[in-house]
């Protein structure tokens, strides 16, 4: 059955975080350490636990038999599942987010969006470029102090953590919700320089309100899954929106935004582009750029009106 085939495929990647995240706790044995020399398909340096994490995902994923093809933040093309592994449904995952905080020891994860297939015969790329109305599944893992995953099949948002004596996700927070209006900010403030008016109109508006209210606290990691997670947790605005040197934004639609927006959405949170709902996006290329902006509804909104105004 449906449930069970889904079933099966969230066992599967349960397994892999677990063993991605013994893999990243013993990473400090410095043998592993610094890059493992090439640059991915999206520019980004390859670190060694990259390489390692990515080919854990494709062989465990391959091996549960329910995948008929992946698309993964290290692979320029589609990954084809052998024809006789193949099953239903197309995962697109990023295997180590925010991996050039690795070696400093800040918190990194993992991405992913599952849908079902949607043609015959061999896989294709159109199977993978869905909008991400069409996830039925989603989630993040966080390998921080402890190791957490964020799921929904699309009932709500459960976070579990890994509880290391028994080696087993429990249950801790069900159907988690996003504050309506939070107090944090969140972005690269850096590229300030390069960013479009609204932008700084927006953020100068934050940390000088015109109503004489307290201006917002800035957080920033810059590892997408922890800035991510703190803004589910506590509420906010986390943004990555386009700027003139990267005039699309920088994270990548199908196995950043979408299943971030996806999660978001499921706790009761807004992810945009600044002028279109992320989930309404249709892909056209594997590795697509997208601007990003989530998290508390009212900040959101609140955004979104800055963008109208400079429009």
């Amino acid at each position: 059955s449906k449930t069970e085939s889904l079933k099966h495929k969230n066992k599967s990647i349960i397994y892999i975080i677990k063993y991605d995240a013994e893999v990243v706790s013993c990473y400090s044995a410095g043998s592993r350490q610094g890059m493992a020399g090439s640059v991915n398909v999206t520019g980004d340096d390859v670190k060694k636990l990259d390489v390692l994490s990515n080919d854990l995902v494709i062989n465990m994923l391959q091996a549960s038999y329910s995948t008929c093809c992946m698309v993964s933040e290290e692979n320029k093309e589609l990954i084809v599942t052998p024809k006789d592994k193949r099953g239903k449904y197309v995962v697109c995952f990023d295997p180590l987010d925010g991996s050039s905080n690795i070696d400093c020891l800040a918190s990194i994860g993992t991405i992913f969006a599952i849908y079902k297939r949607t043609s015959e015969g061999e896989p294709t790329e159109q199977d993978a470029l869905q909008q991400g109305n069409s996830i039925v599944c989603a989630g993040y893992a966080l390998y921080g102090s402890a190791t957490l995953v964020a799921l929904s099949t699309g009932a709500g948002l459960n976070f579990f953590m890994l509880d290391p004596a028994i080696g087993e996700f429990i249950l801790i927070e069900r159907n988690v919700r996003i504050k309506q209006k939070g107090k944090i900010y969140s972005l690269n403030e850096g590229y300030a320089k390069y960013f479009h008016p609204s932008i700084n109109e927006y953020l100068k508006h934050k940390k000088h309100p015109e109503d004489g209210g307290s201006p917002y606290g800035a957080r920033y990691v810059g590892s997408m899954v922890s800035d991510v997670h703190r803004t589910i947790t506590y509420g906010g605005i986390f943004m990555y929106p386009a700027n003139e040197k990267s005039p699309k934004g920088k994270l990548r639609l199908l196995y950043e935004c979408n299943p971030i927006a996806f999660l978001m959405e499921q706790a009761g949170g807004l992810a945009t582009t600044g002028t279109q709902r992320i989930l309404d996006v249709q892909p056209e290329t594997l590795h697509q750029r997208v601007p990003f902006v989530v998290g508390s509804p009212d900040d959101v909104n609140e955004y979104l009106s800055f963008v109208k105004k400079f429009s």
